[in-house]
């Protein structure tokens, strides 16, 4: 251990020969100083170099009193203590000054070298549990402020990214944070003194049990980042399950206290958000694939009509919803349906895919719209009583343009007619999971040359504005139908939806009469 370091002032040089060499003998380093001014300069040219001072009260320039007041009120000395020595017989109001203005001891001579000795050891000794404290009760806090970062990632590179950021900024060196993803793939997030960067890494796994566990390893095993010389690294490995791999921060081994208390809580909140984050991925990836599954590959082809479809998930870190959308031809006539299953999860997209298949079910069986609506209505309310859903559903004779349509609840479908422009239709009735009466089928003829658009709320639904302005835009937007349909809806999702990550599904079912 490196011995602590001593400043000895006082203007006496025998008796500042006699503190040195007492303390010396004791294993102390000591520096020396004649005035208080010289004593204040070796200070800040020493920069934390020094761990104690003994000062004397009667000082040529300075009073002892006025040099530990400067000592004890500028954060540039740190945080020192200080031990008063006096030649002269000292009444206690002296004392009570020295150790009102921040003295730590007041020693009166005749002193004895193990007396001396003996109040350095024990003024180092609460310093030190002083300072061990403080650098814990402050890694502390910003423990909490990196496990809030962590915890607020949306993805696992900025959980990862967040976490060596905040490790830097509690340990004060060079953090490497390696996890894997829900594919198994390394990942690895780097800090140095600069915001983390986040880089493919693979670790080799030691066999680690549930729980967290610290081990020192050389810095060849972690070459992501330059390591102090001569240093080893604390690996910390966390898991929380069996079945997972665990997950490592690596820190200088000459940052930790013992027992890694520190690294060991911040390696365990780094694990429990990595494992939500990949619960997450691993149900989102299922959810989309469910829901790509029951998705429509194909549209019928159906002579006098021209469709279109298009379908756009939500953004990779938002939750599944349950848009869903239906066109088959049964017994001559089209059947189209659009909907939305309440909620955004893995089960928002089963229930869409029951819903889906009910619908087809009882439209099979011949049922007019407002009959399908009322059937699935009544399957809902007894096989999923906690659920609801909105559906907007038509039949249409190709022959004649004669169009069938209820809605449960879905917003408006909107109807271009050449020379009229664009106008919503107003089909009324409750969304599904609801019990109260549903009115009989709308029923139109869509003229040639008519275009009939459904879609789903992400089309029109922005956190930041009203619906109304969403429904003025689309209909701004259909005011004119392109040639392609299959244009004409690429065009309302770059002009409605526009760029970034979506918040939510978007459905839009386009059809035209030829």
């Amino acid at each position: 251990m490196t011995p602590a370091t001593v400043l000895v002032c006082d203007d006496s040089a025998t008796k500042r020969y006699l503190l040195v060499s007492w303390l010396t003998r004791a294993g102390f380093a000591v520096v020396e100083a004649e005035t208080g001014g010289a004593a204040l300069e070796l200070l800040a040219a020493a920069k934390g170099g020094i761990d104690l001072v003994v000062l004397d009260v009667k000082l040529p320039d300075l009073s002892g009193f006025e040099v530990c007041e400067r000592i004890k009120t500028d954060p540039a000395y740190g945080i020192l203590p200080v031990i008063h020595v006096s030649a002269h017989a000292v009444d206690v109001v002296d004392r009570t000054q020295g150790l009102n203005r921040g003295a730590d001891a007041y020693l009166v001579e005749p002193i004895e070298p193990d007396e001396l000795i003996a109040t350095a050891q024990a003024v180092l000794r609460y310093y030190r549990a002083r300072q061990r404290a403080e650098s814990l009760a402050n890694r502390m806090i910003k423990l909490a402020e990196t496990t809030l970062a962590i915890n607020s990632a949306s993805t696992l590179a900025g959980l990862l990214q967040a976490a060596a950021d905040g490790a830097y900024g509690i340990f004060g060196g060079p953090v490497v944070v390696v996890a894997e993803t829900a594919d198994g793939d390394g990942l690895s997030a780097v800090a140095n003194g600069q915001a983390a960067t986040v880089r493919p890494w693979a670790v080799e796994h030691h066999e680690t049990a549930v729980g967290s566990t610290v081990r020192t390893e050389p810095p060849e095993a972690w070459s992501l980042v330059t390591w102090p010389e001569q240093e080893q690294v604390a690996v910390a490995a966390a898991r929380l399950r069996s079945d997972r791999p665990p997950v490592y921060v690596a820190v200088p081994s000459a940052s930790q206290t013992p027992g890694f208390p520190v690294l060991r809580q911040l390696s365990q909140a780094v694990a429990a958000a990595v494992e939500a984050q990949r619960s997450y991925d691993e149900e989102h990836r299922i959810a989309v694939t469910l829901q790509r599954s029951l998705l429509q590959s194909r549209l019928p082809d159906v002579p006098g009509l021209e469709l279109a479809v298009r379908y756009e998930p939500a953004g990779a870190q938002t939750e599944v919803g349950g848009d869903f959308y239906e066109l088959t031809m049964l017994d001559g006539r089209l059947l189209v349906a659009i909907g939305d299953v309440a909620g955004h999860s893995l089960h928002a997209a089963t229930v869409m895919a029951e819903v889906r298949h009910a619908v087809r079910a009882y439209a099979v069986e011949g049922h007019y719209p407002a009959a399908v609506l009322d059937l699935v209505n009544r399957f809902m309310r007894t096989v999923l009583p906690m659920e609801s859903a909105t559906l907007c559903l038509f039949t249409l004779e190709p022959a004649t343009g004669r169009i069938c349509l209820a809605s449960a609840g879905h917003l408006p479908p909107l109807l271009h007619v050449d020379g009229a422009g664009a106008t919503f239709l107003t089909p009324s009735g409750p969304l599904l999971g609801i019990n109260a009466p549903r009115p009989a089928d709308m029923e139109f003829v869509l003229p040639p040359g008519g275009t009939l658009v459904l879609y789903t709320d992400g089309l029109i639904e922005r956190r930041d504005s009203d619906i109304d302005e969403g429904f003025t835009a689309l209909a701004q937007c259909a005011n004119e139908v392109e040639p392609s349909l299959d244009a004409f809806c690429q065009r309302l999702l770059v002009q409605l939806a526009g760029a970034g990550e979506q918040a939510d599904d978007i459905a839009v079912v386009a059809l035209r009469r030829r």
